[in-house]
């Protein structure tokens, strides 16, 4: 049953996350004492990563500096809108690792080269860590919010960013449009919900699912649809939200890759992204684990669907996101909102 997820008790974060604008947040991350014992040897790895995790890797980085494969080594840290920072990334930015909110942002650094297109065989498929699509709304949910049907109801004001330039604004379009094939709705029934949904009340669309939260942890608007993690992560830090798991909701990927020039040391750090310990960091944040075994345990959604259900990132991309005939493209730009990546 859909209702809301409360999570009581989990401590304030230290960190304070930085919100991401149209130039990507960078910071330089020095080198933890070495670990006794330890043989690693020092190198500078570059990494740059959309901008929701910044919280998680502020925590696994030090802590892999304190294995033996991360002795000496030391990172630099860019943080931004998904699209934005692969597109960065294939004009020449600099990066060992890649950490993108969907594989297609990885897929276009394949076609440079800049990533070997066998990055996905792994265990984990070349994810690094998992959410859902929910919608955050505020405390107490004033506006009786459970459903994708709520969001259209009359005075409802919904935030999510852009979709040609935020990769999580994508997951979101797509948990909307499926879940209502998920309820039985035609694709045209469907596609007709996003075009309510987009023109009628979403007044804003931010560059990226940080500023989409920020915006709405600000005060504006009603809902916002984001990532589970990041609802969790707005509750930690002691913001007055809830939010909603939709029984109907989309499972979000997230993809981790070294680059073909990267640094030896790049590839133990993704290892260790993977590991046991760094993998509870992550759900320590409100991010599903990729791997078995690692705690706090989290619900699963009576009609949980994948990317791959809705026929895969290449045909949904070209369907709908395809800048000159895709069928939400077409939606945005007569919205007056802007297509360009």
């Amino acid at each position: 049953m859909s209702g809301l997820r409360y999570f009581v008790g989990i401590a304030v974060l230290a960190a304070v996350i930085a919100g991401c604008g149209g130039a990507a947040d960078t910071k330089d991350s020095g080198a933890s004492s070495a670990a006794s014992g330890g043989s690693g040897s020092k190198a500078k790895l570059s990494l740059v990563a959309y901008s929701t995790p910044q919280v998680v890797y502020d925590e696994v980085i030090p802590a892999f500096a304190k294995t033996s494969a991360g002795q000496g080594v030391s990172f630099t840290q860019s943080y931004g809108a998904s699209g934005d920072q692969s597109r960065a990334v294939a004009a020449g930015q600099p990066a060992d690792v890649v950490a993108f909110s969907l594989a297609p942002d990885v897929d276009k650094l394949v076609k440079t080269g800049l990533v070997a297109d066998d990055w996905a065989d792994t265990p984990t498929k070349g994810f690094v860590s998992n959410s859902v699509v929910v919608l955050m709304v505020r405390k107490g949910n004033p506006k009786h919010i459970k459903t994708w049907a709520d969001l259209l109801k009359p005075g409802v004001e919904v935030l999510t960013p852009n979709p040609f330039t935020s990769g999580g604004a994508k997951w979101n379009l797509m948990g909307a449009y499926g879940a209502q094939l998920k309820l039985g709705k035609s694709p045209a029934q469907a596609t007709d919900y996003v075009r309510r949904l987009l023109t009628e009340h979403v007044k804003v669309q931010d560059k990226s699912g940080r500023e989409s939260v920020q915006n709405f942890l600000g005060g504006n608007g009603d809902v916002c649809i984001s990532y589970e993690n990041e609802a969790i992560t707005a509750q930690q830090k002691g913001s007055d939200v809830d939010y909603v798991i939709p029984d109907q909701t989309l499972l979000i990927q997230n993809p981790i890759a070294v680059t073909a020039k990267a640094k030896p040391q790049a590839k133990a750090f993704v290892d260790y992204a993977l590991s046991k310990p760094a993998q509870e960091l992550f759900a320590k944040h409100g991010y599903r684990p990729v791997i078995d075994g690692v705690t706090p345990a989290f619900p699963t959604p009576k009609q949980l669907f994948t990317i791959d259900d809705l026929g895969g990132w290449t045909k949904v991309n070209d369907e709908f996101f395809d800048p000159d005939k895709g069928t939400f493209a077409k939606i945005e730009s007569e919205a007056g909102v802007s297509t360009d990546k």
